[in-house]
């Protein structure tokens, strides 16, 4: 692996915006498709190209692909956010919005030519049957899963099946050096979308979404419901690096802080028709103070929420300047198992602002545009956001709010510098902590089994033997940082990903949390409302 470098880190964000952006552009799914028009010259030309092609043409040519490029070609002509979604990959793009799948409900590894499990979903199949940290799982049925040409797609493919069926797998278990065989129902799988939840105050929740799917509602509901009874009076809602999703859900959970027939959205077609959605009385959080954090990478459903809130004048937005999508798709089927999810109409905020940014020069201007955030500047400085004085707003509050590009929010957070985006950047996108963690559990699990999850928090330290071992780890794979200028946010992400592999996400954002920029803002905020509440409250007397 090469030498990672500061100056390439925006374009590995920008190349995970792209991808993120189009599998959380799936935009009001429910909606009936319209009829197609019957049969015009345009569309017999195109269907005798492809039939000369296919009968005439002196050599056999794969239509389908043929055919593949080319609706690909025209949708790129239209705007960035439609988009075609071949027949192969439709199955995983609706598993992965539907929240769920049938399989045997493990985490894993490819460690070395070996599915290593890290940790099993705690009730599930794989939990039930027995499978433990560590195990490797050698045959599922006839189907040998180790060896260096197996791939991850395969392997997940070989233990995903129907609910209620049975695998039979081969195991073994380091830790006692035995083969065993052991048999898993598959069930029902959840895929999270709300990644983490804890207190992050004695009084205020934390809620890490990190998609728009399906079960989405119902998590953050679950999650919200588990923090109030710990005493959660106000709430964070992190929309960091959300790339969208269902608009319906994004306007149920919008609901949950607004009060009654508060507008949510507008959406409007090419034909000029209005469709908006209100708040009703179902709200479970409203009139309770929240904070929506975002950044550049926070788009579509994220930004439908912040703008909501932002209009309404409820809450605080904290962070940078969201990605800027206010397009709308609907999903269609193509008749042979692929579909397109073409651009049907556009959506507004409350105060009337579009947030779409422009994309009249094309699709590669238009990411290049956010690349240019950070040429700019702008991710350093609020005052390097350029804004145009003909998308200014006004919420009922008097609170100027601006259209175009993203949401702008209330309270500014710069982004981290070169050394501390790569730590960000080791952990998220290429999984160092993660395997580091795992080689070195897997030297000897057994010394952490003393202890529980609230004493690993509270007493656990990551000792200067294992931060050596990890700069170590580090160097082998060609990257030189400061590690001892950010020895203390290393230690901490070391801790994290020991929590996640043998405890919990939760308990791993909440160590990862004490070094977060915004979340150490919002805290500085909660407390400076806190002081000023209670200095109003006090009788000065003359």
């Amino acid at each position: 692996m090469k030498k990672i470098k500061g100056y390439i880190w925006p374009t590995l964000l920008a190349l995970a915006v792209a991808i993120g952006i189009f599998i959380g552009g799936k935009l009001h799914f429910n909606d009936s498709p319209e009829k197609l028009f019957s049969t015009n010259s345009k569309k017999d030309k195109l269907n005798r190209l492809i039939d000369y092609i296919d009968y005439e043409y002196v050599d056999d040519v794969d239509t389908d692909s043929i055919v593949d490029v080319t609706v690909n070609n025209i949708l790129g002509k239209l705007d960035p956010h439609s988009v075609y979604i071949p027949k192969d990959e439709m199955k995983d793009v609706a598993e992965s919005m539907k929240g769920d799948f049938a399989g045997i409900g493990v985490s894993f590894y490819m460690y070395r030519d070996t599915i290593t499990v890290i940790r099993t979903i705690k009730n599930g199949p794989s939990y039930i049957s027995g499978i433990k940290p560590g195990d490797r799982i050698l045959m599922a049925d006839t189907d040998t899963l180790y060896g260096k040409r197996i791939v991850n797609d395969d392997v997940v493919s070989t233990l995903k099946g129907k609910i209620g069926t049975k695998v039979n797998l081969k195991v073994y278990r380091k830790t006692e050096n035995k083969m065993i065989n052991m048999s898993v129902v598959r069930d029902r799988v959840p895929i999270r979308s709300v990644e983490a939840y804890y207190m992050l105050t004695k009084d205020m929740g934390y809620i890490k979404i990190n998609r728009f799917a399906e079960s989405t509602f119902d998590e953050f509901k679950d999650a919200l419901r588990k923090l109030k009874l710990r005493g959660a009076e106000k709430l964070t809602l992190d929309l960091r690096d959300n790339p969208g999703g269902y608009l319906g859900i994004a306007e149920k959970l919008a609901d949950e802080f607004l009060g009654d027939d508060k507008l949510i959205l507008f959406t409007k077609n090419k034909k000029g028709r209005v469709k908006k959605a209100y708040a009703t009385k179902k709200g479970d959080f409203e009139d309770r103070e929240v904070y929506v954090l975002i950044n550049e990478r926070s788009a579509s459903a994220s930004e439908i929420i912040a703008g909501a809130l932002q209009d309404n004048d409820i809450g605080t937005i904290v962070g940078r300047r969201s990605f800027g999508k206010g397009l709308v798709q609907r999903e269609m089927d193509l008749g042979d198992g692929s579909a397109v999810r073409l651009t049907v109409s556009r959506y507004y905020t409350p105060t009337g602002r579009s947030i779409q940014k422009s994309y009249k020069d094309g699709n590669h201007d238009y990411y290049q545009r956010f690349m240019e955030r950070y040429a700019s500047g702008e991710l350093q400085s609020a005052d390097s956001i350029k804004v145009a004085d003909s998308l200014k707003f006004v919420t009922p509050k008097g609170k100027v709010v601006y259209g175009g590009g993203g949401i702008i929010p209330d309270v500014f957070v710069p982004i981290g510098n070169n050394q501390e985006e790569a730590i960000e950047s080791m952990d998220d996108t290429y999984q160092f902590f993660a395997r580091f963690v795992f080689e070195h559990l897997e030297e000897d699990r057994t010394m952490y089994d003393s202890y529980e999850q609230n004493q690993f928090l509270d007493e656990f330290q990551v000792d200067d033997i294992l931060f050596d071992n990890f700069i170590q780890f580090v160097l082998d794979r060609k990257i030189k940082l400061d590690f001892y200028a950010y020895e203390d946010k290393i230690k901490a992400f070391i801790k994290a990903n020991i929590a996640e592999q043998l405890f919990s996400p939760n308990l791993s954002a909440q160590i990862k949390g004490e070094f977060d920029p915004m979340l150490k803002k919002v805290k500085a905020l909660d407390k400076a409302k806190i002081d000023e509440s209670q200095l109003g409250a006090i009788d000065i007397k003359p």
